[in-house]
């Protein structure tokens, strides 16, 4: 009996001493568990600077892909893109694409600008590209004008690389107009602010029926940095 009470009251040590590990855990289990779901694959989307650390807390938190900006809506390039892509790889991230956010109000072509973003990509290994189709202030006056600007910026881009298209269903219906059907062939990545990963809360516009990814909150704070969420 006395040696079943030592061993009990040295297994209640024991295990008084783990509690703190376990809660530790069990708190850093509970965060990712409020923001993330089983059987979803999440990832994010940045357009500023990030270095390998904050790459390895994201992957740490679940994240498994990455969508760099890689072109800006001032007509040139994003100048971080090339570094955050190879920190990004540094650090174990397994997919990354990138973005780019045509400007069709500037002088170049849509041609010269796809070509001013791959020439400042060189050296570093990406997935495809993602045409930014949304502020209608960056755009031309006519939904035909705005058309014909998409379709050259598309066909430069797929001369390179596989191009999806980012698009919400009202920031497409302004730019290029409800029964404009041209991305359509080409994956979605939609938008739609809800703080849910799941598809369910799409609908078919644009010729689009189903999503490809979803970008369903913006501009959190997670591992100190500023990322959109997205998952698929």
């Amino acid at each position: 009996m006395e040696m079943q009470l030592k061993f009990c009251f040295l297994l209640l040590v024991a295990t008084a001493q783990a509690i703190p590990i376990l809660e530790n855990k069990g708190k850093k289990l509970n965060e990712r568990a409020s923001n993330l779901t089983f059987g979803t694959t999440y990832g994010l989307d940045v357009s500023s600077l990030l270095y390998p650390s904050t790459f390895q807390c994201l992957k740490s938190d679940g994240y498994t892909f990455v969508i760099v900006r890689a072109y800006r809506s001032d007509c040139a390039p994003d100048g971080n893109a090339i570094h955050t892509i190879a920190n990004a790889h540094q650090a174990g991230i397994e997919y990354i694409d990138v973005y780019m956010f045509p400007s069709p109000r500037c002088s170049k072509s849509a041609a010269q600008q796809v070509s001013d973003m791959v020439t400042a990509l060189q050296g570093v290994e990406y997935g495809q590209i993602w045409l930014d189709i949304e502020g209608s202030q960056y755009w031309l006056g006519s939904y035909s004008a705005n058309q014909k600007f998409f379709e050259e910026l598309l066909s430069a881009a797929t001369a390179h690389k596989n191009v999806g298209i980012y698009a919400s269903e009202y920031q497409w219906s302004d730019i290029m107009g409800s029964s404009y059907t041209g991305g359509s062939s080409h994956q979605l990545w939609y938008a739609h602010y809800d703080n849910n990963p799941s598809f369910s809360d799409f609908k078919p516009f644009g010729g689009w029926t189903k999503p490809s990814i979803k970008q369903y909150a913006g501009d959190a704070s997670v591992c100190s940095a500023d990322i959109d969420k997205d998952s698929y």
